[in-house]
């Protein structure tokens, strides 16, 4: 498949820089933008526990990855692409 998008990652010229990040995608109804759940925990001193969060990050989504609803992706940071996207799809692992 022919990708001539600018704002691919692998087959444009976009580059990514910083935090690189795995997660699932949970809607990818919005036009070459997927949402990405992330799911971390995070160490709270006071109770000596953990706490379980989650954060939705909007990425680009390429058309030649085209992630889909349920897709365990791979997401870089990159330079503010809208108003919400700073992270590009670089992948598809699961």
């Amino acid at each position: 498949m022919e990708c001539n998008d600018q704002k691919c990652p692998v087959h444009g010229s976009l580059s990514t820089r910083g935090s690189q990040l795995e997660g699932r995608v949970v809607s990818a109804k919005a036009k070459k933008t997927a949402i990405v759940e992330i799911d971390y925990t995070r160490y709270i001193y006071k109770y000596e526990r953990y706490l379980r969060k989650r954060s939705r990050i909007p990425a680009y989504n390429p058309e030649c990855i085209s992630a889909k609803e349920g897709n365990i992706v791979s997401i870089a940071e990159t330079r503010r692409l809208s108003k919400t996207k700073s992270f590009v799809v670089t992948g598809i692992v699961k």
